[in-house]
């Protein structure tokens, strides 16, 4: 159950890294966050995190 739940948190969080992201490069305008680099590092950040947090619920622990 805590894989699934780590699988389906690390997901959300890489989405919403993807959306800082484009708002932050300007693909995704209409925000404060729009055109503002910052944004762009930190969905960056956030992507890696929740990819990271992704691939920890996927493994098989180690018998």
């Amino acid at each position: 159950m805590l894989k699934k739940i780590l699988m389906v948190f690390g997901i959300l969080l890489f989405l919403s890294g993807v959306i800082w992201f484009l708002q932050g490069i300007s693909v995704l305008p209409g925000s404060y966050m729009s055109g503002n680099p910052q944004w762009a590092i930190n969905g960056s950040i956030t992507m890696l995190i929740g990819a990271i947090i992704f691939w920890l619920g996927k493994r098989n622990p180690r018998s």
